[in-house]
C-alpha cells in the first residue's frame, strides 16, 4: 500500500488504491473498536464501498470547492439525505435506512484526513456506527466528503406478508 500521498486533484476517477486505503483505514479501527471522545465504540462490521455514495460525496466535494464554502448544506439548500437520495442511494424498499457525512478541508493525505475523524468525536461516532455498512469517500481541492450509508432488507417471511398483503409498509 502507499504511503498515503496520492496525485489526485480531482474526484472522479479516483484509484483503487484510493479506495484500499480508506477502507482499510476504517475497517482496522472499527474491526478492533476505539474510543470516540469519552465513549468506547465496540467493533464494527467492516464497510464495503458503493458508487453512489462516492457520487454523492464526489458532487458535494466538487461543490464546496467550486463555490468556496464548507457546510453539510449545499449552497442550494440540498441536504446530505438530498444529495445522497439524488445519487442513487435509495431508502424505498428496505426495512430500515441510515445515513451520514463527514466533511474536512485542508488535509494533504488520506493518513491526515482519517486521523482527524478518527479524532473528532462526532465523525469518529459516524465512522464507529454499526448501522452504517457502506461508504464512499471523495476529496477534491482539499476538500474531503465522506459518505455512509445502511441498509437493511426486509426478510423473506417479511417480504411474503408484504406481497400478500398482511403487511403494509408505511414511509415516514
Amino acid at each position: 500500500m502507499l504511503a498515503g500521498l496520492f496525485a489526485f486533484t480531482s474526484a472522479y476517477g479516483q484509484s483503487n488504491e484510493f479506495k484500499s486505503e480508506f477502507l482499510s483505514r476504517i475497517n482496522q479501527t472499527r474491526a478492533k473498536g476505539c474510543n470516540c471522545g469519552d465513549t468506547y465504540f465496540p467493533p464494527a462490521p467492516a464497510l464495503t464501498w458503493n458508487d453512489n455514495l462516492f457520487d454523492a460525496a464526489t458532487g458535494h466535494a466538487k461543490d464546496m470547492a467550486k463555490r468556496n464554502y464548507f457546510s453539510h448544506t449545499s449552497k442550494d439548500g440540498r441536504s446530505m439525505q438530498n444529495r445522497i437520495v439524488a445519487a442513487g442511494f435509495a431508502f424505498k424498499g428496505y426495512k430500515s435506512f441510515a445515513i451520514g457525512e463527514n466533511i474536512a478541508q485542508g488535509q494533504q493525505s488520506i493518513a491526515e484526513v482519517m486521523d482527524g475523524w478518527f479524532k473528532s468525536e462526532g465523525h469518529c461516532r459516524n465512522l464507529m456506527n454499526p448501522d452504517f455498512k457502506e461508504v464512499g469517500v471523495a476529496e477534491y481541492k482539499t476538500y474531503w466528503v465522506q459518505d455512509f450509508g445502511g441498509r437493511t432488507s426486509f426478510s423473506v417471511q417479511q417480504q411474503k406478508l408484504i406481497k400478500s398483503g398482511k403487511y403494509k409498509v408505511v414511509e415516514n
